[in-house]
C-alpha cells in the first residue's frame, strides 16, 4: 500500500519522551551484557552525540528510575545505572519483535482475549487496552480483542508480569465467517494510520539509505543515526501486530519499511557499536 506523505524529520517520527526512549533504546543495545550497566557519564556523553543535553538526560533517568525500568548501581565508586530486572525480560522479548517479526500466516489462527473488569477496577480495565494496544492487538468489540496467533504466548507473559491475567480469557482458533475477513481487518484494525506511519518512517530513510551510499558516516553519525532509527522502528513494530499477507492491501509499505531498516542496520550496527563502545570505555 503506497501512501504518499511528505518526508517527517525525526521529531515528527520519535515524539512525545524522546530523551527517555532514546535512553532505553541505548540501553537495550549497549548495557544488556554483564555487568548489564552504564556509567551515567557515559550516557551523558552517547545522548550528546544525540543533540540531548546533560540536565534533559539526568531528568530522563530520574524518570526512568522512578517507573523502575533503571536502578541506580554504583561500579567500582562510579555512579550509573542498570535495567531493571523486569525491563530485561521486556527487552528479551521485544528483541523478536523489532528485529525479526515475521508476518503471520492465516493457518497460524488468530488469539483472542476476552476481559472483564470490575467498575471498581476501571484502571486496570484502561490498563489492559493500553497493554494489548501495545502489542498490536484491535479490538473486536466491548472487552474483546484479536491478534494473530503468533502472539498468543507473548500477550500471555505480558499480562502474568503485569498482573492482569486474572481479568482475562485466552483463546486460539480460525475465523469461519461470514464477512470477508480482509474487510473485517479494516475494521478490528486502523490500517490507513499504520501505513501512514510507515510511509513517514520511508519517507524520512530513504534520503539516509542514498546519502550513506554516496558517504560512509563515521562512528558518531553512525551512532546517531542508528539510535535513532531504531527508536522510531520500535514503536512502529509494537503497533505492528503483523497480519498474514492474506488480510493486508496491496503493496503493503511495511514491506518497504523493514526492508529499508534491515539495509540501514547492516551499514550503521557495527560503526555504532564502536562508537558507542568507545564512550563507555573513555
Amino acid at each position: 500500500m503506497d501512501v504518499a506523505r511528505p518526508a517527517a524529520g525525526p521529531d515528527e517520527l520519535l515524539v512525545e519522551a524522546q530523551p527517555r526512549r532514546l535512553i532505553v533504546t541505548i540501553y537495550g543495545l549497549y548495557a544488556r551484557e554483564e555487568p548489564n550497566w552504564l556509567p551515567i557519564a557515559a550516557v551523558v556523553r552517547l545522548m550528546g552525540d544525540l543533540g540531548i543535553d546533560g540536565q534533559a538526560v539526568r531528568s530522563s533517568i530520574s524518570r526512568l528510575k522512578r517507573r523502575d525500568i533503571l536502578q541506580s548501581m554504583r561500579i567500582d565508586g562510579a555512579a550509573g545505572y542498570a535495567l531493571a530486572p523486569s525491563m530485561l525480560q521486556v527487552m528479551r522479548e521485544g528483541d523478536r519483535r523489532i528485529f525479526d517479526q515475521r508476518p503471520a500466516s492465516l493457518a497460524d489462527g488468530w488469539v483472542q482475549v476476552v476481559f472483564t473488569v470490575p467498575e471498581a477496577e476501571r484502571g486496570k480495565r484502561h490498563e489492559l487496552r493500553t497493554r494489548l494496544a501495545g502489542l498490536g492487538f484491535g479490538p473486536v468489540a466491548p472487552g474483546v480483542w484479536l491478534a494473530p496467533g503468533a502472539l498468543a504466548a507473548e500477550v500471555s507473559e505480558v499480562l502474568a508480569r503485569r498482573r492482569l491475567s486474572g481479568y482475562v480469557d485466552i483463546f486460539r482458533g480460525q475465523y469461519l465467517g461470514y464477512a470477508d475477513l480482509p474487510g473485517r481487518v479494516r475494521d478490528w484494525w486502523d490500517l490507513d494510520d499504520l501505513a501512514a506511519k510507515y510511509a513517514r518512517f520511508v519517507g524520512h530513510y530513504r534520503p539516509v539509505r542514498r546519502r550513506l551510499t554516496r558517504r560512509l558516516p563515521g562512528g558518531g553519525e553512525a551512532f546517531a543515526e542508528y539510535v535513532r532509527m531504531l527508536t522510531a522502528w520500535r514503536r512502529l513494530r509494537y503497533l505492528d501486530p503483523g497480519l498474514p499477507a492474506e488480510v493486508l492491501p496491496a503493496r503493503w509499505n511495511g514491506v518497504a519499511a523493514a526492508e529499508l531498516f534491515g539495509e540501514l542496520s547492516d551499514v550503521l550496527r557495527v560503526p555504532a557499536h564502536r562508537h558507542a563502545m568507545q564512550a563507555i570505555s573513555d
